[in-house]
């Protein structure tokens, strides 16, 4: 297995980004991104900063799972702007619905962001073209728990497609549980079960549900991007 350097490393050189472009777009010290791709650092608070600007994951970095984890979606797109609900649209820009967890495992669907009157958070109509989702059906979410750690620590925020339904294996899925909301990576069992795997294996074990426990689980669609606070 590469160590964390060379994971480093062979990210970078697939970016044709430089140690001060990465450091610059990271916002880290370029001393501290040589110590690590030297190996003189073995970890980095700033690991989900630097694998987003390099396109991956913090565990591909760490670990080199490029076949088990979700592949990052995020880019980079410049520096950041504060807004408020009173600061007109841009352009290319369009507000998607921030549900509280109750209101979307409710099972009533989503409301037209110009019809819902709660928090929204803003999106580039070209970032959503690029995952192929329709504003209208797209909804954000926080996470709750530890369940999802290291890739989704408690609080953080997901965009959920909800025409995506159909079970992709190793994808992250918004799901409504017997009335509770969940995020996890599904898998398809023979027979039509579904496998539920949460990133924090050692206390979330895999849950297994086949035949009529099925019945509780309705999938409201599919992770299509997230955002982390450290």
């Amino acid at each position: 297995m590469k160590t964390l350097a060379q994971n480093i490393q062979d990210k970078l050189k697939a970016s044709g980004l430089t140690q001060k472009e990465l450091a610059d777009r990271a916002n880290i010290s370029q001393v501290m991104v040589h110590k690590l791709i030297s190996g003189k650092a073995k970890e980095s608070s700033k690991l989900v900063a630097i694998a987003g600007v390099l396109g991956c994951t913090a565990e591909e970095l760490m670990y080199g799972l490029e076949k088990h984890v979700p592949t990052s979606n995020a880019e980079w797109a410049g520096p950041m702007e504060t807004w408020d609900g009173n600061t007109p649209l841009n352009d290319d820009e369009v507000e998607i619905p921030f549900y509280m967890e109750v209101e979307l495992a409710a099972g009533h669907g989503i409301a037209e962001a110009s019809e819902y009157h709660g928090p929204k958070l803003r999106f580039a109509k070209s970032t959503l073209r690029k995952s192929s989702v329709d504003p209208t059906n797209a909804a954000c979410v926080r996470v709750s728990g530890n369940s999802m750690e290291p890739v989704l620590p408690n609080g953080s925020t997901v965009g959920v497609d909800t025409s995506q339904t159909n079970v992709i294996d190793g994808k992250m899925y918004a799901i409504n549980h017997d009335g509770m909301l969940r995020i996890k990576t599904l898998y398809k069992l023979p027979g039509g079960g579904l496998r539920l795997r949460s990133f924090n294996t050692a206390e979330w074990p895999d849950e297994r549900y086949e035949g009529d426990d099925l019945k509780q689980i309705k999938i409201i669609g599919k992770v299509f991007w997230y955002s982390v606070l450290l």
